[in-house]
């Protein structure tokens, strides 16, 4: 799955980086970084769930 990050419409909630911070990040001012923009086997139900969680909706995947 392809991961993707809006950094213009992020809150800086950090729910993403609590959920799986092996792919989320967060930069200085609190806004999400994406170590990787790419998830697979066991990442993937973790990722799903930082997307869903998401405050600001800055967070998307499309499934390969």
């Amino acid at each position: 799955m392809r991961i993707s990050s809006d950094q213009d419409v992020c809150t800086g909630a950090g729910q993403c980086v609590l959920t799986e911070p092996g792919v989320f990040a967060q930069d200085a001012r609190g806004v999400v970084e994406l170590r990787t923009d790419r998830a697979e086997g066991e990442l993937m139900p973790k990722v799903r769930q930082a997307v869903f969680i998401c405050p600001s909706g800055a967070l998307s995947v499309e499934e390969d």
